[in-house]
């Protein structure tokens, strides 16, 4: 595999992260570049294991994976989307809350599971090819993190002008991004 053909893999495999990061900072009070890095990092890392852990099951188990992956990153995106509308709504229906100024890591690491889910696949599926699977890995990874770390950035604009619905919308968009992902592996949109 080419550097360019692994660089457009490694930003392809990111956008759902950029996706998921834009809501995450969307919903959070004015987050700043630590917050936004901080978050960045955890997605990045996350999809940067999850290549290495397809590429090590290999041929053998690459059927069930293959079979389920999807299932489990709608679930995960799903009950996370279902939450933050809950509590998105829960403060537009109430007094005025303050937005929170950081996710806790659980809720960050389950959302970078669920959006990286598609990268264990691809794991898989590199193992039958003649790549350096840690280089390819680690270029994931590190856009992964460029991506998120901007979506969080770039939600930071768009949480003001939404106000109380930023993280009803990011619940939306979690939601969407594993509706996406079920949709494709069925191929229901194909």
């Amino acid at each position: 595999m080419t550097f360019i053909a692994t660089l457009i893999l490694a930003f392809g495999m990111s956008m759902d992260a950029f996706a998921a990061a834009l809501g995450k900072g969307a919903a959070l009070h004015r987050p700043g570049l630590k917050e936004a890095f901080r978050t960045g990092l955890i997605f990045g890392v996350i999809e940067m294991l999850t290549p290495l852990i397809g590429w090590g099951i290999g041929l053998m188990a690459s059927r069930y994976i293959m079979a389920w992956d999807h299932w489990v990153a709608f679930v995960l995106l799903t009950v996370l989307g279902g939450r933050m509308i809950m509590e998105g709504m829960r403060q537009t229906a109430g007094e005025p809350c303050e937005a929170p100024q950081s996710h806790g890591f659980m809720v960050l690491a389950l959302t970078a599971v669920a959006t990286s889910l598609d990268a264990l696949a691809v794991g898989v599926g590199l193992a039958f090819l003649q790549v350096n699977i840690v280089t390819t890995a680690l270029m994931i990874g590190m856009a992964t993190t460029v991506m998120a770390t901007t979506g969080v950035l770039v939600g930071r604009f768009i949480g003001p002008v939404l106000g109380k619905w930023a993280e009803v919308l990011g619940g939306v968009v979690l939601i969407a991004i594993g509706f996406t992902i079920l949709s494709e592996h069925l191929g229901i949109f194909a």
